[in-house]
């Protein structure tokens, strides 16, 4: 199977799992962030699409089958629901399933049986290590607010 394929159809499941847990969440917090989420995968997806003329056509891969080529959430959508109640805003998860698609790439690349194919998989590991970097900045847009020290009793600290 082509390496990018398989890219793109894990993006795309991830896409649609994120899509599913906006539904079916309660809360208009938890809808906003899988709402963001969604609309990040779906930016990595599109700029998987771009990436389609830097990585050779012929970047196969022995034993690459189409059932390791799909998103395995760490947790169903519903035990990500759960979930919420020990990790209220799902970092560590979004971090996790990142980390997950990074070890994936890497893992692949080690076995790549050529140059080009090696090079496109740690190509595709580099846009996950970006794309955590974009989920880590939607973590602190959305926190942003909670996470902000605005108190006047602190105004003097420069004084001490």
């Amino acid at each position: 199977m082509n390496v990018l394929d398989c890219a793109l159809k894990i993006e795309a499941e991830t896409v649609k799992y994120y899509q599913g847990l906006q539904k079916e969440s309660r809360q208009p917090e938890m809808k906003n962030l899988f709402s963001l989420l969604a609309a990040s995968e779906q930016d990595h997806h599109n700029n998987l699409m771009k990436l389609r003329n830097s990585i050779p056509a012929n970047a196969q891969m022995d034993g690459l089958e189409a059932a390791s080529c799909s998103f395995n959430p760490l947790m169903t959508q519903q035990e990500l629901l759960n979930e919420k109640e020990s990790d209220p805003d799902l970092y560590r998860f979004t971090v996790k399933e990142e980390e997950q698609e990074i070890k994936f790439y890497e893992s692949l690349a080690a076995k790549a049986p050529d140059e080009p194919t090696r090079k496109g998989l740690l190509m595709l590991a580099e846009e996950e290590r970006k794309h955590l970097t974009t989920m880590e900045n939607i973590y602190d847009f959305v926190e942003g607010p909670r996470n902000y020290l605005a108190w006047a009793e602190f105004s003097n600290l420069h004084e001490l």
